[in-house]
């Protein structure tokens, strides 16, 4: 892929980690476990475990917004970097979303089909937790359909170097 391609990808990704960081660093903010028992009555620890998932995110995002800026800082551009960290972002920060390690929601690919939400919580969760996720869920989407590209050629080249 041609260096102005991979360039001009790591910027749009650089712009949407910009906007996922903010959005996630003000939920976060003003979100406690309290308000949350506050606004919703439910499962504490299953809370417990949803804010620890979207704090994971957050770092991961945080790390990845940093290295896009770190690579587009440099008076060369390097490539191999910038396809590092474009697989980097789609398996931390895009897959983290979709389907976190801990199973605290999951992707339901068939909601993708019906225009509706694809993301679904083992338990029932606060509004507040629903709408954070459906607000982000549109750009992780574009994002992840942008960056499908990284999971196969980067994972390839990374085989046949061997």
């Amino acid at each position: 892929m041609a260096n102005t391609m991979v360039k001009s990808q790591l910027e749009d990704v650089r712009n949407f980690l910009v906007t996922t960081v903010n959005t996630l660093e003000d939920y976060l903010n003003q979100t406690t476990l309290s308000s949350l028992m506050e606004e919703e009555q439910g499962n504490e620890a299953y809370y417990k475990m949803v804010l620890s998932n979207v704090r994971k995110l957050l770092v991961y995002c945080e790390e990845g917004l940093e290295a896009c800026v770190v690579i587009l800082q440099t008076d060369t551009f390097p490539k191999g970097a910038a396809e590092k960290t474009l697989y980097r972002i789609y398996h931390q920060c895009v897959e983290e979303f979709f389907q976190p390690k801990s199973d605290a929601w999951f992707e339901d690919s068939r909601a993708a089909y019906t225009g509706r939400n694809s993301i679904k919580f083992q338990e029932k969760v606060p509004t507040s937790v629903v709408n954070l996720l459906k607000g982000l869920e549109g750009s992780f989407q574009n994002i992840r359909e942008e960056l499908e590209y990284y999971e196969t050629d980067y994972r390839t080249k990374m085989i046949q170097s061997k």
